[in-house]
């Protein structure tokens, strides 16, 4: 059973930092691109950072220059630096992972992390 695994979310002041940290656990051959989606009370959930397995990544406009998205590829982890956070960073952040897991054969599966709330005080 493959799950993934966050933390680090909770209350900051605007203009303050948090990292989320995702965990990708179980028995697992290989993990492709890891990302983070937040959703905020109601909007759509939607993709903030994405990183390939190569280490290539990619942003959502509203958090260029202020997230880093990164991974450790020997613990199968993902993480979310978040600088100078805004009132409107707001939301659940979801990790989510492309994930071969052991003796599946196929493509990859994609899998999603239960959600940690990040909350960005004015």
């Amino acid at each position: 059973q493959v799950q993934l695994v966050e933390s680090g979310g909770g209350l900051v002041q605007a203009g303050g930092s948090l990292r989320l940290s995702c965990a990708a656990s179980g028995s697992i051959f290989s993990v492709n691109a890891m990302a983070w989606y937040r959703q905020a009370p109601g909007k759509e959930r939607g993709l903030v950072a994405l990183i390939t397995s190569g280490g290539n990544t990619n942003y959502a406009d509203s958090v260029k220059g202020r997230f880093t998205i990164s991974r450790d590829n020997a613990k199968n982890t993902v993480y979310l630096q978040m600088n100078s956070l805004k009132p409107e960073d707001t939301a659940v952040y979801y990790c989510n992972a492309d994930i071969r897991p052991r003796n599946y054969v196929g493509t990859a599966l994609n899998y999603w992390g239960q959600g940690t709330q990040v909350t960005v005080s004015s």
